[in-house]
């Protein structure tokens, strides 16, 4: 590690300024065109060199030596003439301006190209031994590497190096910046202030995975100077966030958290025979939510290969497959989830011609849910109450809520439903086809403030942008529809509350450059970590699916890459994710053919678990029986969810929804083996039709499906259909039709 500190040593302003260099301060530098940076001349011109003895001078770039000093002028900078040199305060913004004006001088993007590769060729190689798989950056599409250090006068030394000269530019570029600022100056930097560096497009449009490779270079070197710093004053390291490391081999769970999760993904293979036995004898289909007990999880996905008829999805798509399944020959379905969606699988297979399928919960008892009961509440009646009055008006309900209230707000207001994943486009598709259009969010909060601020970042993006969101939409028109877009103040699914101030902190400081995941509905804190992570191609914010999908994107993109890589993701959702995430992950490294000498790609799946969000064995609290049995088996010190079973702490992350966890793997053995001949005794666990009807003396399961077949239109066309908009502008027919278009 000396010659990497002598090679950060020397490629130090503060290094070379004491360094005897080629041109006297006193005269006046020409403008040489292979001069990286051109002086105002107000200011006294200082050179700086970068150590790089086997290039030709700058200035004279047909010698094949150096010119008699061992340093070659790699770039002239500017201070000045009342400021001292080693004086950093402030000096990197002067930097910055003047390679922003260094670029903005080059209008043709060929000649940005050709600058970056003349700054390539200045920047000093990195030793082989310092480009490990641990000093990669993430997040950029060409291998980079970054070694951090502090120098004796607190100054921070940068020393990096890609196998892409491009690439090689934008760090040359990044290093010269910051290389020997003091580490407030290096934090200070934001990668918004990069935006005006591009080297292939004009006039600030330049190419994603370029933009891409300044913002995530920065934040590496943020993150290791924060934790250079820290290690300077003696402060003990956070403890890591328990995580699962995949690779094709196997998985390595660090720490007691990751280890419940781990235990049941591979499960045990009688238990699978038995599901399997049943599932095939009665004829019955599972549909499961992503949010599964690990247990049961683990279970099923193996059962899969010996049973068509299970599927792990998100809400939405559960009755679909239910459907499918129905269609196929299932006499019966198990549903392992909340109440509402075995009442919306229930009413999808009676509208799709199925009534004489059963449809069974895993519980005698109500499976609950914070969210859907918050859009039960005389409160968001009283919300809904509000629209009714303010036409034209539409109410966009997520799909997590109960079909009762599907049906009771689809009377009061034109409702469609909407997805975490499709929530944005029907919103903005809304907009653009009714005119002064009102549209009223609900009910979850987090979810609306996170949609509110979403927009509200598309109001200063330029037209083409906003366009390739939505080709109907432009500045002005989402400026216009900011006063007009409405959501609930009062709902919160109490998973996704979990991830407060502790957890969002953590993030910040230690996984800043990992991938980073969240569902729509966290809350603001970590919805805008993923947002900005989003930005730099870091990120995604979206549905369950949207997650998983965005993992398998990142994991095959580094599979084609064909180079070692640890790829590190923060799970911002449902910890019962594991499973289909690891699975996935699993079949996709286990797909590289291992005979070709390929690269070793591991993936790292964070869980961000506050230290106040897990039970510990050894907590005198009262559990109830299913955790305690867990609890048991497992021999382990912590378990995923807390003694009050209402989740986890308010401190942030735990996220394991406890209502979910009503759904065991011994509850679903119990209803498979009691169906046909117990009907009687499973009574209890149907999921029953809605009797009731609404004030409008309508069918509840009527009523309530229509907004979700408005969904669906919307999501086969793109367009709402022709029956939701005539509800909008004539309020008064809503729920007097059950005709579909």
């Amino acid at each position: 590690m000396d010659a990497v500190n002598l090679a950060m040593k020397s490629s130090s302003s503060s290094f070379f300024l004491k360094t005897p260099c080629l041109f006297s301060s006193t005269k006046p530098i020409s403008r040489a065109p292979s001069s990286v940076f051109t002086l105002p001349s107000t200011f006294r011109p200082l050179v700086k060199c970068i150590q790089a003895p086997f290039l030709p001078s700058p200035l004279n770039p047909d010698s094949k030596k150096p010119l008699n000093s061992v340093f070659t002028c790699s770039a002239v900078t500017s201070f000045p003439s009342q400021s001292h040199p080693n004086v950093h305060s402030g000096f990197s913004s002067a930097k910055l301006k003047l390679l922003i004006s260094e670029f903005q001088s080059l209008i043709e993007p060929i000649d940005r190209v050709k600058r970056l590769m003349h700054y390539a060729s200045l920047l000093p190689s990195m030793d082989g031994s310092v480009k490990t798989t641990e000093n990669r950056v993430p997040g950029c599409t060409a291998q980079v590497w970054l070694h951090v250090s502090l120098d004796e006068e607190g100054k921070m030394r940068f020393l990096v190096d890609s196998d892409s000269e491009i690439t090689k530019g934008f760090c040359a570029c990044l290093v010269w910046l910051l290389d020997g600022a003091a580490p407030d100056e290096v934090l200070a930097l934001k990668t918004e202030d990069l935006n005006a560096l591009n080297a292939v497009g004009l006039n600030g449009k330049g190419s994603a995975s370029r933009v891409n490779t300044w913002h995530n270079v920065l934040v590496s070197m943020q993150k290791r100077t924060r934790a250079a710093v820290a290690e300077r004053d003696g402060k003990p390291r956070s403890e890591l966030f328990p995580s699962m490391v995949v690779t094709a081999d196997g998985i390595q769970p660090k720490g007691s958290y990751a280890e419940a999760q781990a235990r049941f993904l591979f499960p045990d293979e009688s238990r699978v025979q038995e599901l399997v036995n049943a599932l095939k004898e009665k004829k019955i289909g599972v549909v499961a939510h992503f949010y599964m007990d690990p247990e049961v999880q683990g279970v099923l996905t193996a059962a899969q290969k010996f049973w068509p008829h299970i599927h792990i999805s998100d809400s939405l798509v559960m009755a679909d497959s239910a459907v499918k399944m129905a269609k196929s020959g299932c006499q019966y379905i198990t549903v392992l989830g909340v109440d509402f969606m075995s009442e919306n699988v229930r009413a999808i297979l009676d509208q799709a011609g199925f009534p004489e399928v059963g449809v069974y919960r895993m519980s005698d008892e109500h499976i609950g849910c914070s969210l859907a009961e918050a859009a039960s509440s005389p409160s968001y009646m009283d919300y809904l109450t509000t629209a009714s009055v303010s036409s034209p008006s539409l109410h966009v309900v997520y799909i997590n809520t109960s079909l009762e209230t599907k049906a009771y707000s689809h009377e009061l207001v034109p409702t469609i439903t909407c997805t975490s994943s499709n929530v944005v486009q029907t919103i903005l598709q809304a907009f653009a086809e009714v005119p002064d259009l009102k549209v009223w969010y609900g009910p979850d909060t987090y979810m609306g403030s996170n949609i509110m601020e979403l927009f509200s970042q598309m109001s200063v993006m330029t037209d083409e942008e906003i366009s390739e969101i939505h080709p109907l939409h432009n500045r002005m028109s989402i400026k216009s529809l900011l006063p007009r877009l409405h959501y609930f103040q009062d709902g919160t699914c109490i998973v996704h509350h979990l991830f407060g101030h502790e957890v969002v902190g953590k993030i910040n400081e230690m996984y800043s450059d990992a991938f980073l995941t969240a569902h729509f509905e966290v809350p603001g804190e970590m919805f805008s970590l993923a947002m900005e992570a989003k930005k730099r191609g870091m990120g995604v914010v979206g549905s369950t699916q949207n997650i998983l999908d965005f993992i398998k994107q990142r994991v095959q993109e580094a599979l084609d890459r064909n180079v070692d890589e640890h790829l590190q993701f923060v799970l911002g959702t449902e910890s019962g994710m594991i499973t289909s995430i690891v699975a996935t992950v699993r079949k996709l490294l286990g797909s590289a053919d291992p005979s070709s000498g390929g690269a070793k790609v591991t993936v790292e799946i964070v869980f961000p678990v506050s230290s106040e969000s897990v039970t510990r064995t050894s907590t005198s609290s009262s559990l109830d029986r299913t955790f305690g049995e867990m609890r048991d088996s497992l021999k382990v010190s912590v378990i995923p969810g807390v003694a009050s079973g209402e989740g986890c702490s308010l401190h942030g992350g735990c996220a394991s929804c406890p209502y979910m966890k009503m759904n065991s793997l011994s509850s679903l053995l119990r209803v498979c083996h009691s169906l046909p001949h117990n009907k009687a005794g499973l009574s209890a666990y149907e999921a029953g039709r809605f009797r009731l009807l609404t004030p409008k003396g309508k069918q509840i399961a009527d009523i309530g499906c229509e907004p979700i077949l408005h969904m669906r239109h919307f999501q086969a066309t793109k367009r709402l259909p022709e029956q939701l908009i005539n509800q909008i502008l004539q309020p008064c027919d809503n729920g007097q039709s059950s005709s579909h278009n």
